[in-house]
């Protein structure tokens, strides 16, 4: 168990500026920060270094707000009010102050802040700040400890501090990449002589509202739910010589990790994919399906057991589309007869994929997730993330994944290639690989994928305040209505017509 309150010993200012750093890492506009300590301790030189990396300006003017009690400054991020309160006799007085107007959106720091009674908040950082008349006169010592919901982001500010000091990465300058529809971050660190590498930050996150059978989504549908799977099938997939990141450092509590930089160079370019990276990324998939692969890894002193890709899984993600896409964008509710039909349909595509022998489903094998790394051999160039939500399950998931690619346009051409480049890896291998079988479990699952991600973009639309996701929908609206082609999805497709004919188009 951590200790609640952080305590750094501070040898020289040098060594303030750097606490500033890592407490400005994690600050945000509406936050509190009280510094406290006696005359000389330290507050006014912490508050310095905090502002002038907020606003970016090592030799920003930062002036002692001891007798204007407070003072303003708009950095890049956003503002923040730094206050001294050492001649405040009354709270009352702060409200004569304009106090609440300008603390509102804005990052606060205060010294004194016990003269402003019960007008601070209660989530909190708290930074007291002591010398030691047997150390050095530049010696400082900080107790750093989190209040309500600061608590938290504390600990995961520790965590990455730790992780980083581990990897000897500590010093580097750190700048947050673009995001995706995750949860998780990703920061680019960058040393003085241009080495990189990246911090993932994957902190535990809570589990969600109970949807069905007492389990949230994420337990349902078997979402990563901390660190852990990563790392493990991160050091399952180097151990069978493939290209997943190499881990300099993780802290599987906290949930960050220090990984290996591939770089930014994909399987895709302005014209589109790459199809010689497409055929090698299909090949790393053969190569896998063509193993046996073990159902629980190492994990630090234990053991991760890969979950299954079980029917309740799927079929919940099927449920996306009900329950986003159709009332939100389709503008139609379904009452429980018309979703009971649609489940029984799924059932019966679902039992033969879910009868056959299961593999890894690393689950987001696309475009975003795989890169290409010129410089290695074979199977090595296709670089691997983003699998912590690996499963066990039929071998065609991964492969409509990567060939009916939702982010990227995949032609005909391409996809066939794709699939009967994968058959002839499996072929040589596997002389038993039943390709018709194969081929009715590829369009079971693709349309099990695209009807899971049709909901998704839907969700993040309407849910998150993405809706540049929607942009996508046509092309795996059209993956949808090709794999309900196929016969083995007759009965899948009958519903469609009769309840969502919008969303199915005719056969040309």
């Amino acid at each position: 168990m951590i200790d609640p309150v952080w305590r750094i010993e501070l040898p020289d200012e040098a060594a303030t500026r750097a606490l500033a750093d890592d407490i400005a890492e994690f600050v945000r506009a509406g936050d509190l920060v009280t510094l406290s300590g006696d005359l000389g301790a330290g507050k006014t030189t912490f508050a310095r270094a905090l502002l002038r990396r907020l606003a970016d300006d090592p030799e920003l003017e930062t002036p002692s707000p001891t007798f204007t009690l407070m003072q303003l400054y708009d950095t890049p991020r956003f503002p923040v009010v730094h206050a001294d309160l050492y001649r405040v006799r009354d709270p009352g007085e702060l409200v004569e102050l304009g106090w609440t107007e300008a603390s509102e959106g804005a990052l606060v720091i205060v010294e004194w802040a016990e003269r402003a009674g019960g007008e601070l908040a209660t989530d909190r950082l708290d930074i007291a700040l002591a010398t030691d008349a047997s150390r050095d006169p530049a010696f400082r010592r900080a107790d750093i400890r989190g209040h309500g919901t600061m608590a938290a982001r504390l600990a995961q500010a520790r965590g990455a501090k730790s992780v980083l000091e581990r990897s000897g990465w500590r010093h580097a300058e750190r700048t947050r990449l673009q995001g995706d529809a995750s949860s998780r971050a990703y920061d680019l660190l960058r040393r003085p002589n241009g080495e990189t590498t990246i911090l993932m930050i994957s902190p535990p996150r809570p589990d969600g509202p109970v949807i069905k059978n007492g389990k949230s989504y994420s337990a349902l549908v078997h979402l990563a739910e901390n660190i852990g799977p990563f790392v493990a099938v991160d050091e399952g997939l180097r151990a069978l010589g493939l290209s997943a990141p190499t881990i300099h450092a993780a802290d599987l509590e906290q949930g960050f990790a220090v990984l290996e930089d591939f770089g930014r160079t994909g399987v895709v370019n302005d014209a589109g994919p790459i199809a010689d990276r497409y055929l090698e990324a299909a090949n790393v998939l053969a190569f896998l399906h063509n193993r046996d692969l073990p159902e629980t890894l190492p994990l630090g002193e234990g053991q991760y057991a890969i979950p299954t890709y079980d029917v309740d899984a799927l079929l919940t993600e099927t449920e996306l589309l009900l329950d986003w896409y159709a009332p939100h964008i389709a503008g139609v509710s379904f009452a429980s007869g018309a979703r009971a039909k649609l489940e029984n349909a799924w059932r019966a595509a679902l039992a033969p994929s879910l009868a056959e022998k299961k593999t890894w489903c690393l689950r987001d094998y696309h475009s975003p997730n795989l890169l290409w790394l010129e410089n290695r051999p074979g199977l090595r160039r296709v670089g691997l993330l983003d699998f912590q939500d690996c499963v066990l399950g039929p071998a065609a998931y991964d492969v409509v994944s990567l060939a009916q690619d939702a982010r990227v346009d995949i032609s005909d051409e391409l996809e066939l290639k794709l699939l009967g480049g994968y058959a002839l890896a499996r072929k040589r291998t596997s002389p038993e690989f039943d390709m018709a079988a194969f081929a009715a479990s590829y369009a079971v699952m693709g349309a099990q994928r695209a009807s899971k991600i049709i909901g998704i973009f839907a969700r993040l639309d309407r849910r998150d305040d993405k809706p540049a996701y929607l942009k996508h929908l046509p092309r795996v609206i059209g993956y949808l209505n090709k794999n309900l082609r196929h016969p083995a999805l007759r009965d899948l497709k009958d519903w469609f017509e009769q309840n969502l004919p919008k969303l199915v188009a005719p056969e040309v």
